[in-house]
């Protein structure tokens, strides 16, 4: 099934396109045996994406059942923002961001690819300031996913996160 979303502003017109991909298992049965792509969106670099790729993955994981939804809404948030802030994606007129959600069983990983940039890898501050509106990012990532990781990627950096599906799954 495809589906296709657009935003027009006055600057830029924003299409986001997303492939999803069924689930074998009925609701409310026993959890998928093995990964399987619930959709995955490519976005512009600019931060209006981080809207578009919150209401993207909230549909797909009500879908998937997944009963961390505010948590994982608030990591992509957090991971989108950093790619257009920190990457070329937010850089460049044709920058991209794409996102992707699979269903792998007992969590949910997301997966936000941005163009890459010369700077640094994505890294936790090791005291991350709750006062302030900048370098919590990471650190919220850190804390509320299941497991995180970051590694490079033809398309660019990839920094991926998951979390637990639901309560009951191996």
């Amino acid at each position: 099934m495809t589906t296709t979303a657009a935003t027009t502003t006055a600057a830029t017109t924003t299409t986001a396109t997303a492939t999803a991909a069924t689930s074998d298992a009925a609701p409310g049965t026993a959890c998928p045996a093995s990964p399987d792509l619930l959709g995955s969106a490519v976005l512009p670099g600019r931060s209006i994406s981080v809207g578009i790729a919150r209401a993207f993955v909230r549909d797909l994981l009500r879908v998937a059942e997944c009963h961390q939804v505010d948590d994982a809404l608030l990591l992509v948030s957090e991971l989108v923002t950093n790619a257009v802030q920190h990457s070329d994606s937010g850089l460049h007129r044709h920058g991209q961001v794409s996102v992707a959600v699979v269903d792998a069983g007992a969590t949910i990983r997301v997966d936000v690819t941005d163009d890459g940039s010369s700077g640094a890898f994505p890294m936790v501050a090791e005291a991350a300031d709750l006062d302030t509106e900048r370098g919590r990012g990471l650190w919220l990532v850190d804390r509320l996913a299941t497991r995180w990781g970051a590694h490079g990627s033809p398309a660019g950096r990839v920094v991926w996160f998951e979390i637990a599906r639901r309560p009951g799954c191996p």
